[in-house]
Parts: C-alpha cells; sequence; structure tokens
C-alpha cells in the first residue's frame, strides 16, 4: 500500500516538465522502492525467525517427551510406587547345597539391599549337601535385618531343613517335606557322632534364634518355642524322642500338615504368589534375581563333583604326557583343567593369587624331578605335596594369608577331598594308560613295535665300542664337548679336561653307550 502511493506519487511528480520536480519524482520513486525493498526483506527475516523458534519448541517439546518416555523405560517400575507398597525380592535354591549356592545366595542379599528389599524370599527345592555351606546360608540368614522367608517347592532335606529353620517364615507346598537332617557321607553312610552332634548343636540353636511366642493358655500367659529346639534336633538324631511327635530310632521329617500343626510351617501355598498374599499382603512388587549363563557355568564348575572331573584332568593330563613325551595333548588338557578348576574358585574370592602359584610351582618341582633329576626324591614330593597345598586352600574361604575365621573342619574337609581325589585320579591314569595306550584307537601313541637284535637293533653305536684306548685328532674345538676324528672317522666326543683345541692330538679313555670320552695327548 506505502509502495503504491509512493509510486503514484513519483510518476506524477516525473511527468512534469520542470527538472526539479522531475527530480523530486524520481527521488520519491526511488525511496519507495528501497523501502519496499527492506520491508520485505524484514518481513521475510521475521517469518524465518517465527518459523525457526516454532521448529525449536516442537523439536524441544518432543525431545521432552521422548525422554520422559525413555526414563520410564529404563526406571524401575517400583520406584514410582507409593509408600505402602512392599518389596519382595526372591531367588531359588533348587540345587545341591555346595559353595555355588552360598556364594549364589550372597550376590543374591546383596542385590535385594541394592533394591531396598523389605522381604527376601527363597524358593527352595533341595535335598541337601556341604554342612559347612548350609552353616554360612543359615548364619547370613539369621544376621539379616529384614525378614527372610522360604517356600518348600516339595524338599528341604538335610542342609535344606537348617537353612529353612533359620527364615523367619516357612511355607510349603502340600506333600511338601522338611527334615531328615543326620550328617552322612559321599556313599549315604551316617558319619560318626562327632559330626552328628555337631548337626544337633546347630539345628537346636537355629530353632532357638526363631525366639519365643508368648500365648494366653488355661486362663495363664505361657511362652512357648515358636519352633521347638526338641523337634529341630530330633530330626537329625533318632535316639530323640519327643511326645507324639517322634519315636527313637526313627530320623524326623515332616509333611507340610504336620510341619503346620507342629510350628515349622506357617502356611501352605503352591505359588511365590501365593505365599505373599497368604501373608496378608495385597500391594507388592516381586522381583527375582535371575543367573546369568557366565553364572550357571560358573556354579556348574564349583560343584564337588565337576571339580573332581577337574582334578582327575589334571593328573591325568600330567601323568600321560610324562608317558609320552612330546604328544602336546594331555598338558593342554591339564592346562585347561587347572584353569577351570582355578578360575571360578578366584573370581568367586575364594583362591588367592598365592595358592594359584602354590600348584604352579608344585608343578615345576614335579617336571623337574622327571626331566632334570632322575629318579623320584624331593623335588618330586615336594612337588605332589605343594600341588595338593594350592588345590586344597583354593576351596577354603580364607582371607590372604590369614586363617583366623576359617574353622579347621573346613581345612579338614579340602584337604582330604583332594588328596582323595588325587589318588583316585592317578590310579584311574595308570589303568587307563595300560588299557587305552596298548588298544585301538590309540596304541599309534606309545611304541608297541619290539626292537630285537636279530632285527639290527643294538643298544649302542657298535663302531665305538673299540675305540677305547685308540688315538685321533681334535676335529673342532672340544670344551668340553665337540668332535674327534679317529682312523678317517669323525665322533661326538667329550673332553676329560674342560677344553682342547682343533688339531690337539686326542686319546680315547672311556665310552658311555654311544658317547666317547677323550683326553688331550
Amino acid at each position: 500500500m506505502i509502495r503504491a502511493v509512493l509510486y503514484v506519487m513519483g510518476n506524477g511528480l516525473y511527468s512534469l516538465s520542470n527538472k526539479k520536480v522531475f527530480a523530486s519524482g524520481f527521488l520519491i520513486q526511488l525511496f519507495g522502492n528501497c523501502f519496499f525493498a527492506t520491508f520485505t526483506r524484514l518481513k521475510l527475516v521475521l517469518k524465518f525467525e517465527i518459523d525457526m523458534r516454532k521448529k525449536i519448541l516442537s523439536c524441544l517439546f518432543i525431545f521432552s517427551i521422548l525422554s520422559v518416555v525413555s526414563y520410564s523405560n529404563t526406571k524401575d517400575s517400583s520406584d514410582f510406587l507409593g509408600e505402602d507398597t512392599v518389596r519382595v525380592y526372591s531367588f531359588e535354591m533348587k540345587r545341591q547345597v555346595d559353595k555355588a549356592l552360598w556364594m549364589l545366595t550372597e550376590r543374591a542379599f546383596e542385590a535385594s539391599e541394592e533394591w531396598e528389599a523389605d522381604i527376601v524370599l527363597i524358593h527352595m527345592n533341595t535335598y541337601g549337601g556341604l554342612v559347612d555351606m548350609a552353616d554360612s546360608i543359615r548364619t547370613k540368614i539369621l544376621n539379616y535385618d529384614k525378614p527372610v522367608w522360604v517356600f518348600i517347592d516339595n524338599n528341604a532335606a538335610s542342609a535344606g531343613a537348617l537353612i529353612s529353620i533359620s527364615c523367619d517364615s516357612i511355607y510349603m507346598r502340600t506333600g511338601g517335606n522338611i527334615g531328615a537332617a543326620t550328617v552322612v557321607n559321599q556313599t549315604g553312610e551316617e558319619v560318626p557322632d562327632k559330626y552328628q552332634s555337631y548337626m544337633r548343636s546347630m539345628m537346636r540353636s537355629t530353632a532357638e534364634a526363631q525366639g519365643k511366642d508368648t500365648l494366653f493358655i488355661d486362663g495363664e500367659w505361657q511362652y512357648t518355642w515358636r519352633r521347638n529346639p526338641k523337634i529341630a534336633e530330633a530330626m537329625v538324631d533318632p535316639s530323640i524322642f519327643v511326645a507324639a511327635v517322634s519315636d527313637t530310632g526313627k530320623v524326623l521329617t515332616f509333611t507340610t500338615m504336620e510341619a503346620i500343626n507342629w510350628g515349622f510351617c506357617e502356611g501352605k501355598a503352591g505359588s511365590i504368589e501365593e505365599v505373599i498374599k497368604d501373608a496378608g499382603i495385597e500391594n507388592y512388587i516381586l522381583k527375582s534375581y535371575r543367573l546369568s549363563p557366565i553364572e550357571k557355568f560358573l556354579h556348574l564348575l564349583l560343584s564337588p563333583g565337576i571339580q573332581g572331573v577337574l582334578i582327575l584332568l589334571i593328573i591325568g593330563g600330567i601323568y600321560f604326557e610324562l608317558q609320552s613325551p612330546g604328544i602336546g595333548f594331555p598338558i593342554l588338557a591339564s592346562i585347561i583343567g587347572a584353569l577351570l578348576y582355578f578360575a571360578p574358585l578366584y573370581l568367586e574370592g575364594l583362591a588367592e593369587n598365592w595358592e594359584v602359584l602354590v600348584f604352579v610351582f608344585g608343578v615345576g618341582l614335579l617336571a623337574v624331578e622327571m626331566f632334570a633329576i632322575p629318579g623320584f626324591g624331593v623335588a618330586g614330593i615336594g612337588g605332589i605335596i605343594l600341588m595338593v597345598t594350592g588345590l586344597s586352600l583354593s576351596l577354603v574361604d580364607n582371607v590372604v594369608f590369614d586363617f583366623t575365621n576359617v574353622p579347621f573342619i573346613d581345612i579338614f574337609r579340602a584337604f582330604t577331598f583332594v588328596i582323595f581325589t588325587f589318588f583316585v585320579s592317578l590310579i584311574i591314569s595308570i589303568w587307563a594308560g595300560a588299557k587305552l595306550l596298548t588298544t585301538a584307537p590309540l596304541s599309534f601313541l606309545a611304541l608297541q613295535a619290539d626292537q630285537k637284535r636279530e632285527d639290527g637293533f643294538v643298544s649302542a653305536d657298535s663302531n665305538t665300542i673299540n675305540l677305547v684306548g685308540k688315538e685321533g685328532e681334535a676335529y673342532s674345538i672340544l670344551r668340553p664337548s665337540g668332535k674327534v676324528i679317529i682312523e678317517g672317522v669323525v665322533y661326538d666326543a667329550i673332553a676329560e679336561t674342560s677344553w682342547i683345541e682343533k688339531g690337539c692330538k686326542i686319546l680315547v679313555v672311556g665310552r658311555e653307550n654311544t658317547q666317547i670320552y677323550v683326553r688331550k695327548l
């Protein structure tokens, strides 16, 4: 609009003949064009700026939405729960009670503390296992500052019963069992009463740790054990008599209903969720500890059976390598066995650096005895002792050189296990060596043919037999070994003195196998 008015005024003045007026019209029109151009550019700039602001605001808005969505996806949903929501953290004990289960328990409790769980719930189904590992687990449970419950999904036998009794609440599936905690060896036979006595004491003290309930019975207040220590003891010792519960001569095992009747079970449930609901908890969040594939593999390697196989692999590999030097495969198998034995123990914090080095040094001494010092003396015996020591102490939970908090029974069991497995492995290796290396398909690993004299085989080079007493010349420098020439034939020789120059006259003074000994004339 402004441009049009200026354009009309300019054209009107421009059409007049007066030069001044003509110049004025030209200037007005030029001013109008410049004004319009400036205005248009300013308008475009403002429009561009407004568009950019809109785009930037739109991007920021979208980015904010995506950030909130991403945060909500990565953030644990439990972080947005109300204060009344109960956090329940569960993990499984569905295996033999051993070092691997103890390590799993430690990690699970650490994870529950990081998650700030209100209750830890153990999902159990075990026939028992190692007493020392069960003791470590039950001590962890008793000292934990939050409630620990257990859901027995069928079985809580032997060491499993000890762990269950240490929990604040016990729930069992229909058809479940708890008890039979008599200590037995690997063949299933009862061990001496020394060990039974210790197990009785642990079961009794664990039941006592649950405290007493105050009940109003027959018009008066009475204090009764939550878990009767005598009943817990009867699960170990068949000689314990508990009226209406256990007869002498029989180890006590409870069914689900019997455990409920006698205070060793708080209720019956069919799943973890039913346990929580049976406890009266409606608003809760359940989180479970899951093993990674690597953790599962490490736990497999920590089982006593696999450790025994690995010791067999280590000893067998060394034995076969000594029987057939140069093959390479047996010693490689032995190295792999040692790595698989020590690696999980080291990662779990059981094996110390010096314990691994003790084992390696023992292998070195054994090699020196076999290859450098023929026979079987101090080096060989020392090597075996160091190997057994390294393998055994790696199973014990000591801190560097500090064994203060390690029970002697743990050290004794570790050495007993390794020594027994060591000799069994040696016997199997000797038997396997006699069978496998003399029959197909592994017979090629050992020399089977007889080298008979009638076939031309002799124990030494016959050309050197009659050289003693003959004279010759040093064919090379002897320092002290070198070569000599006798009657035009070159032989390997060793000088009795430390040095004989080339070209010196020599005398053969002795012979051993194919080696001749010479002296300077």
